[in-house]
């Protein structure tokens, strides 16, 4: 099969594995220049030349002509697509995309979105970076609007993750742009204007972030799908509560979760009460009532087919649970084995919780210049990166704590 540009690329790809330039490999029997347009695809070559080029570098004439067995991008991704429940492809996935001739941009695309999933299941997220800045270079070289704004609300969403809320958010302002510039579907519009919602809550911009949120309550969230919606609403019910209205915050989240049903699918009504439970812990005050419920009925199914990430997050939420309900020896217990256990795979702005948690927690034990010390290390980390909603959060518990602290300590010399 004698077919540019496969022919080329792996003429060439043959001829660097063994160390020649291109006047070795012709010797005396062709020019270099005929052998640089075989190699960039400009000229097809016949059988002839084939067989030549072959012999001088040692290979059968299938070598050049025949694609690798196995290595087919698009036979990966049909494995992929077709593999039975619980198989596990991603290192054929990985080892097809290395060795790809990237002919196929989109093909590639869907390669490296399905990488980048696999590796925001897991906790990954500086390897899901890697992934969406080359699918950010692809969708700009396939020229599609919606891979764009699918591929940049990705990776504005894998920085929050990573805690550069800075960076998350021009790059979250551009797929918000392209998304309303090309006129894409709203669940593509309302998928990047969730992500800038985030991120300037996040940045402290909360008026900003409300005026995004009722710009998407008013054109977008009345024609939305239930888990897209829910997902609004449970990020809207965050602004609220920064903005000190819990009766919003509280009446917006149970809304999130009457539009879910464990039959529209078990991961998402997981996550969305895992969700909910991480916002009710957060409120001002915590509604640990509700909570309580939500973490109970997510704990049941994330026990079972949690993965090594989900089970972190579900360690998180009840090691902040059990701190709520005066449950303090279990919620340390929980925090120590979380944060001493190995790899944290849980995103930025959760860890930075978790330490908080216990940095409280040391405050709390006697060893209060430890915790305070931990505490003020945060608290100035998420300042410095401009990440002033938890920022906040932090100066907070070590506020609230030492108040504690000193009110325990003047009843008992009252009594």
């Amino acid at each position: 099969m004698l077919e540019q540009p496969h022919f080329g690329r792996q003429l060439r790809k043959l001829r660097l594995e063994r160390g020649l330039s291109q006047a070795a490999l012709v010797g005396e029997g062709m020019s270099t220049g005929y052998l640089s347009r075989l190699e960039s695809g400009e000229r097809r070559p016949n059988g002839r030349v084939v067989t030549y080029l072959a012999q001088q570098l040692g290979v059968d004439v299938a070598t050049l002509t025949e694609p690798r067995a196995g290595g087919c991008l698009s036979h990966a991704l049909a494995a992929v697509a077709s593999a039975p429940p619980g198989t596990d492809c991603v290192q054929a996935l990985l080892r097809a995309v290395r060795e790809d001739e990237r002919d196929d941009p989109a093909g590639r695309w869907q390669a490296l979105w399905l990488l980048g999933r696999i590796s925001n299941r897991d906790g990954d997220y500086e390897q899901e970076r890697a992934h969406l800045l080359e699918l950010i270079e692809l969708s700009d070289l396939i020229a599609a609007p919606d891979l764009r704004v699918r591929s940049n609300a990705q990776y504005a969403r894998c920085l929050c993750a990573l805690g550069d809320m800075r960076a998350a958010r021009p790059v979250a302002v551009t797929a918000l742009a392209v998304a309303r510039g090309a006129q894409l579907p709203a669940a593509d519009t309302m998928a990047a204007l969730l992500v800038l919602i985030c991120v300037e809550t996040e940045l402290g911009r909360l008026d900003s972030a409300d005026r995004h949120v009722r710009e998407m309550e008013r054109d977008l969230l009345p024609g939305a799908a239930p888990a897209q919606a829910a997902e609004a609403l449970w990020t809207a019910s965050v602004v609220s509560d920064r903005q000190g209205d819990q009766v919003t915050a509280g009446a917006r989240l149970e809304a999130a979760l009457g539009l879910l049903q464990g039959r529209d699918g078990l991961a998402l009504w997981t996550r969305l009460r895992t969700a909910a439970t991480a916002v009710a812990l957060q409120m001002t005050p915590p509604r640990v009532e509700a909570a309580d419920r939500w973490l109970g009925e997510a704990g049941a199914v994330l026990e079972l087919i949690g993965t090594p990430a989900q089970l972190q997050e579900l360690h998180a939420l009840r090691a902040h649970l059990a701190f709520q309900q005066g449950r303090l020896d279990e919620a340390r217990s929980l925090c120590h084995d979380l944060l001493s256990g190995g790899e944290l795979r849980l995103p930025y702005g959760d860890r930075v919780r978790l330490a908080a948690l216990e940095g409280r927690l040391l405050i709390l034990a006697g060893r209060v210049d430890q915790g305070v010390a931990a505490l003020r290390r945060l608290g100035q980390q998420a300042t410095e990166a401009r990440n002033l909603d938890l920022a906040t959060h932090v100066w907070q518990c070590l506020a609230t704590t030492l108040a504690d602290v000193r009110a325990s300590e003047v009843g008992g010399a009252v009594r």
